[in-house]
């Protein structure tokens, strides 16, 4: 039989003792809930299906985000970003309680908090979750707490609202080109040819192009994959426009300057409305328009890891459907 002490004037000590099972203790508010915790442990024991779930009862969020921070980012490609979120998650509420507590109503107050309180965007709340998710995944499957749930798993993630849909009409193409810097403007038409991000272009190097083979090899992407891509005539084109002989950098620019000379050239074509990364989506759009190639052959070109974050990119004018509906092919109009 559970035995219950009172500890202060809202604590009170569920202890069991039992034979063949390791002495349980845990503190509650009230002295109902110690007990419903005894009855509920004890029944377990007597059925055979307790599981001494101690180490997950002791060890908090906080203390296992440390231990994922310590095992596990060394082993990411790139593990500032995810060192540095799981930190600070860490300053957080939910960092307090112990891995055993933590419930899927926990991750909904987080989510809320985050949302109305914070008000940061539902990706910035989705990759959140997901350092949570992986530490508890840590838990369940390297640490021995392998009776845990994960509760990231059990909750209703915040929606991802539409992405931006801007596209770049042919004479918005031509004002904003005649506008750009000489040197910036070959940025602009190989973003349009390759889809490629802003910082995959700034890291581009002539050593990893193959002229002859009409490729590039992407060591450095966003999502951490490397990929090689095919060069259309025009990103050849516009490759083979530079000076013969050279190394280092292709286009030399850093990230933010490819932003810096985009606005410019953009304010001064009367464009304020479009971003550098809007190419991205616009030359995923072309591909899908203009080419034969299928869903799967474009992702590869865009690096894009799932077909669902492809289909965000891709946004089709209804005019072009219309064509094909018509019995024209890609890229042809009737």
């Amino acid at each position: 039989m559970a035995s219950i002490e009172k500890r202060g004037p809202h604590q009170f000590r569920a202890i069991i003792k039992r034979k063949g099972f390791k002495r349980q203790t845990r503190t509650f508010p009230t002295k109902s809930a110690a007990r419903l915790w005894a009855e509920k442990v004890e029944s377990d024991m007597k059925l055979g299906s307790y599981v001494d779930r101690t180490e997950a009862e002791n060890f908090s969020l906080h203390s296992a985000l440390q231990r994922y921070i310590e095992e596990h980012t060394p082993r990411l490609k790139h593990p500032k970003q995810e060192r540095n979120r799981a930190k600070a998650i860490q300053k957080r509420k939910i960092a307090d309680l112990s891995l055993a507590a933590i419930r899927p109503k926990d991750i909904a107050d987080y989510i809320r908090i985050r949302e109305t309180t914070d008000s940061v965007s539902a990706n910035t709340i989705r990759l959140d979750l997901a350092v949570i998710s992986r530490t508890f995944e840590a838990a369940i499957q390297e640490w021995g707490m392998d009776y845990l749930p994960n509760p990231v798993k059990l909750s209703r993630k915040p929606r991802i609202p539409q992405g931006r849909t801007r596209r770049l009409s042919p004479d918005e193409e031509k004002k904003l080109l005649k506008k750009a810097y000489p040197r910036f403007k070959p940025v602009i038409q190989f973003a349009l040819e390759t889809a490629m991000r802003r910082s995959e272009i700034a890291n581009l190097d002539w050593a990893d192009v193959d002229l002859k083979n009409k490729t590039a090899f992407l060591a450095v992407t966003k999502n951490s994959d490397s990929r090689t891509i095919p060069l259309s005539p025009k990103a050849l084109e516009i490759l083979n426009s530079f000076p013969r002989n050279i190394s280092g950098s292709v286009f030399n620019y850093r990230p933010d300057s490819i932003s810096k000379a985009f606005v410019a050239a953009a304010q001064k074509a009367g464009l304020e409305d479009i971003r550098f990364h809007d190419l991205r989506h616009e030359a995923t759009s072309r591909l899908f328009e203009n080419t034969d190639l299928d869903a799967m052959e474009i992702k590869l070109i865009t690096g894009h890891r799932s077909m669902q974050m492809l289909a965000r990119y891709a946004h089709l004018r209804a005019d072009r459907l219309a064509e094909r509906l018509a019995g024209a092919a890609r890229g042809e109009k009737k």
